[in-house]
């Protein structure tokens, strides 16, 4: 009986049968193949078939989109990109999620909020792309390494500009009497 319970705890320590299973899965290559396949076979098919390259020969298009994904396969390549930007990608989702409920809580809903996701999805993107292609090896030249902060500070710069620029209120045309007043006052 002692033995069950010892193996019982032992189960749940590590993730119990779900985690069994996805260890297996692991192993046999259904995240590092299958998925990677069936995600590049659904974007190509459905790219091929929105398209309308081969107007509506789905033979056609399924058969390229099996060729590109078995091929993208070849080499470990996208089974790495794909390890590395999904466990990335779903982080980010989860702190952009958590910033729209707590916006949705706290602030009534007003049209800068949705610039304000806007904003922050896109910071949380380039960050994702930047972690993941610094994992797969993908290196920026010196002068990006270097001078990156100064890009971010004139970026930020411009964005400032472009936000006091566009919320400016356009000015009112001057009305009929101003306007003669105007011209009568330079004819004079």
């Amino acid at each position: 009986m002692i033995e069950s319970v010892m193996l019982a705890w032992y189960g749940a320590f590590e993730g119990g049968t779900i985690g069994n299973m996805l260890s297996q899965w692991e192993q046999a290559g259904f995240f590092a193949y299958l998925l990677p396949f069936l995600l590049i076979f659904a974007l190509v098919f459905g790219l091929l078939t929105s398209i309308k390259l081969f107007e509506d020969k789905k033979a056609i298009n399924s058969i390229i989109a099996l060729v590109v994904g078995l091929m993208s396969l070849q080499f470990g390549f996208v089974s790495q990109f794909f390890s590395e930007i999904f466990p990335r990608l779903g982080i980010g989702l989860a702190v952009l999620l958590v910033i729209m409920i707590l916006l949705g809580i706290f602030m009534p809903k007003e049209s800068w909020m949705n610039y304000t996701m806007f904003g922050v999805g896109a910071i949380i993107v380039i960050v994702i792309i930047a972690k993941t292609a610094g994992a797969v090896g993908w290196t920026t030249g010196y002068w990006w390494q270097e001078n990156w902060p100064t890009l971010v500070g004139v970026a930020f710069i411009l964005a400032v500009i472009g936000i006091i620029v566009g919320s400016s209120k356009p000015r009112k045309p001057l009305g009929k009497g101003a306007s003669e007043f105007v011209k009568n006052l330079f004819n004079q």
